[in-house]
């Protein structure tokens, strides 16, 4: 490989590790993972089957998209496997023998014993756990915190709490809060804080490998399971069950168990009613996007935490200017301490404005039909495309009608453009089709969302919540 090339699988790593996240990426593209690329073919290299075959099903459009974007052109993806590489177990610290199969039980299970974790701990090497003391409190967050700050009167009592609702909106802090206050607490031994897709990643790899036991003594003797993401669990059938004996376990020993979603769980296809009515059987709580009063103390509270002086007319700015995902305030306040530093000159809203000038315009993107397409079949848990498609259920066309609903709504699109889209239908269906939604909304009728129905104003809020939100 020559040092272009090189510098090009550097980019693509890079920049996938942005996409999918740090955490993610760890998982599935560390060691064991190779890129290659020649001219326009990039092939991805994997020591085992199984994890070639999760990796080509997983990821398979996200490399598209980042070879893409990094080459500037499509590119040929080629999956093999790469006897060359000897995929180690993950989270293993190197050495040159590996340990036998026994030596890596007795290793597990003294793990286990000791109350040591490999997920989102201090112990695993990355930032702390927020705290409960460092959250920010709106009327878009109140009942969710009232309902972490209730559970940490009584573990166990109120089990399990479920806190749902869109990115950004503090749901990880919350479960980081609770797991950091509970490992404070007088009897509490173990505190176990993960991500679905970790303990996915782990529950196959103990299957695999024969560590079924240790796995299990690992997420079953706890004083508390805190699990975020609950959605990457679909259509995960295995998991799902090894899960719901998990859930079922902690329950029958009365131990805390807190899961964080980005919707309501019987909302999310794929996860069986057996495990929606053990998530959802406890206490549930929604947390929406942060009101401008929220995000303005959010950023006050992020400025102060970093000693960065900002006049209180540009913190309004920010917080007025980038509504949705609280991260972005941060970002934006990355952007002018960044700019401060470098300009050394003081902060006014007008730097700040010129500063901040394609962030206010990524806050409020134009939306195009396809935006409204795609936000429609994540809120309903349906593939993309198939609003496209002539299929007639009713799981179906209450979506499609919403998705021509809301492209009156928010685009120009003439309704023979919306019908053409939306699989070419006529312009007559797009107009009754907005009639019908517009009846639904006066009768304060119902859709089918998931396994339940929800209230159409309901739906429409949360599709427009991820337009706002991208």
């Amino acid at each position: 490989m020559n040092h272009n090339d090189r510098e090009i699988v550097l980019a693509i790593r890079t920049a996938l590790a942005e996409r999918v996240g740090q955490d993610r990426f760890d998982v599935w593209f560390g060691a064991g993972v190779r890129l290659q690329t020649e001219g326009r073919q990039v092939r991805v290299l994997v020591g085992e089957q199984f994890l070639l075959d999760r990796i080509r099903s997983q990821f398979r459009g996200d490399l598209e998209s980042v070879c893409k974007h990094v080459i500037g052109a499509a590119v040929a993806l080629e999956f093999q496997l790469d006897p060359a590489v000897a995929t180690p177990p993950r989270r293993r610290s190197p050495s040159t023998t590996p340990p036998s199969p026994a030596a890596s039980r007795r290793a597990a299970d003294a793990a286990a014993s000791s109350g040591e974790h490999r997920d989102r701990s201090p112990q695993a090497g990355r930032r702390p756990w927020a705290t409960l003391d460092e959250f920010v409190i709106g009327p878009s967050n109140c009942v969710a915190f009232t309902a972490a700050q209730r559970v940490l009167q009584n573990l166990g009592q109120v089990s399990p709490l479920l806190i749902h609702g869109p990115t950004g909106t503090g749901k990880t802090h919350l479960l980081e809060g609770v797991a950091h206050a509970a490992r404070g607490m007088r009897g509490v031994k173990r505190v176990v804080l993960m991500s679905s897709e970790q303990f996915t990643s782990y529950f196959l790899e103990a299957l695999h490998g024969g560590g079924l036991p240790s796995f299990r003594r690992k997420h079953r003797d706890v004083d508390v399971l805190l699990i975020d993401d609950v959605q990457f669990f679909s259509d995960k059938r295995a998991t799902i069950v090894e899960l719901k004996h998990t859930v079922d376990t902690l329950l029958r020993e009365r131990r805390q168990l807190v899961f964080a979603a980005d919707r309501p769980v019987g909302e999310i296809s794929g996860l069986g009613p057996e495990l929606v009515a053990r998530i959802s059987g406890g206490l549930v709580c929604s947390v929406e996007s942060p009101e401008e009063e929220t995000r303005l103390q959010v950023v006050r509270q992020l400025a102060q935490r970093r000693r960065f002086a900002v006049p209180d007319e540009v913190l309004q700015l920010i917080a007025s200017r980038v509504p949705g995902d609280v991260r972005q305030l941060g970002g934006a306040l990355n952007r002018l301490q960044a700019m401060g530093e470098a300009l050394r000159q003081p902060l006014t809203p007008e730097l700040a404005e010129s500063a901040l000038a394609d962030v206010f315009r990524s806050t409020t993107r134009i939306v195009r039909l396809p935006d409204i397409e795609t936000a429609v079949c994540d809120v309903f848990g349906i593939d993309v495309r198939s609003l496209q498609s002539h299929r007639k259920s009713k799981t179906l066309a209450q979506p499609r009608m919403l998705a021509m609903w809301l492209a009156r709504k928010f685009t120009r699109a003439a309704f023979s453009e919306i019908g053409e889209y939306f699989g070419r239908r006529s312009h007559s269906t797009v107009i009754s089709a907005q009639k019908k939604v517009e009846c639904w909304l006066v009768g304060g009728d119902k859709v089918q969302l998931g396994t339940g129905d929800c209230d159409v104003r309901d739906a429409l809020r949360r599709v427009e919540a991820r337009l706002r939100t991208g």
